[in-house]
């Protein structure tokens, strides 16, 4: 990816089936939903690639609305999650459902991803 390109990702890609990105207060949160699996993976690629090109984000991965993730997601989320940390940030996950901790747990990742039960601040008036 050229550094024009990458300035380029930095722009919240267009909605589609399977990913939104939206803004809560610091937070970039990154709304996932339906099958992420090898051929949809691209789709969340897209929009955490724009959620980590700035300096130091700070990006929520909003998996509570997933009802498949499979390997190609998890790697996804640790190339993700690799360049919110070169660029001084951090990326954490968001989700309530047992596949997924048990999916994270499996691979070695719950240490890496321990998902929160919802987006900080949600809720408030």
């Amino acid at each position: 990816m050229t550094p024009d390109a990458d300035d380029r990702a930095s722009e919240a890609p267009a909605a589609n089936a399977h990913a939104r990105t939206r803004t809560d207060g610091r937070f970039t949160v990154v709304e996932v939903s339906g099958e992420i699996d090898l051929a949809t993976a691209e789709f969340l690629t897209e929009h955490l690639d724009a959620a980590t090109a700035r300096p130091r984000p700070d990006v929520l991965v909003d998996l509570r609305h997933v009802e498949f993730f499979d390997c190609s997601g998890l790697r996804v989320l640790c190339r993700a999650e690799n360049r919110a940390r070169e660029r001084d940030g951090r990326l954490r996950l968001v989700s309530d459902r047992p596949g997924i901790r048990r999916l994270l747990a499996g691979a070695g990742l719950l240490g890496r991803f321990p998902p929160l039960p919802d987006v900080p601040g949600e809720g408030r008036d």
